[in-house]
């Protein structure tokens, strides 16, 4: 593995983001943080675009390599790291397969449908009332299956990735008016880890580039 600091292109409020600095903690790797302001645009800039051709955060460099893609990212920190740290997937393929699916249940079926660009796209008028409609849609059948997968944490007394992507979906929730009362293990399990120092750390409000105004007291 290369010595250099891994490098975080990130902005404080994305979740994508969000869960690269939870798995990055949980590993126990030291890493820099680049902020990348999706409110001014700099995601657009050449400079940018010339790492992420897609204009989103997260984009890791780390061991030589330039990563985008949350997901992959935390797989590959896993894999390349897989003694250090906080194991992120079981050993058993059925189980990894399970905490995989109740990743994508996340971070493919309810995350991208309230993501900044689409909800742009449907209209300030109707943003609040989109992203709402599909996290609570897909907070439906996830509290359906996590009381299937489920112990402390979404998969069985382990943390794993599907952890990592339920803290700042749940965050997300409340920036919507979701009523989380209706999900009671998803709750459960969101406050269980939000105890955890890595999920602590990784909070939007403690990062560099956080208004202060949005920072918790």
């Amino acid at each position: 593995m290369s010595s250099a600091k891994p490098v975080l292109y990130s902005y404080f409020r994305s979740s994508c983001s969000w869960r690269v600095r939870i798995a990055l903690l949980l590993k126990g790797l030291e890493f820099e943080t680049r902020p990348i302001n999706l409110l001014k645009g700099e995601n657009r800039s050449d400079e940018y675009l010339a790492i992420c051709p897609m204009g989103q955060v997260p984009t890791l460099v780390i061991d030589g390599h330039t990563m985008t893609q949350s997901v992959a990212i935390i797989e590959y920190l896993e894999e390349a790291y897989k003694e250090r740290g906080t194991r992120l997937l079981p050993d058993l393929p059925v189980e990894r397969a399970v905490v995989r699916e109740l990743t994508e249940m996340i971070s493919s079926g309810i995350q991208p449908l309230q993501n900044p660009s689409v909800c742009a796209r449907v209209g300030a008028d109707r943003k609040t009332e989109w992203g709402h409609y599909y996290i609570d849609r897909g907070f439906q059948a996830l509290e359906k299956r996590l009381l299937e997968t489920s112990g402390k944490y979404c998969f069985k007394n382990s943390i794993s990735i599907a952890d990592v992507c339920l803290v700042p979906q749940v965050y997300n929730a409340g920036r919507f008016n979701v009523d989380m009362t209706k999900y009671p293990t998803i709750s459960r399990i969101n406050q269980a880890l939000l105890e955890q120092q890595a999920f602590i750390d990784a909070r939007p409000d403690k990062q560099a580039d956080c208004p202060d105004e949005l920072r918790m007291q």
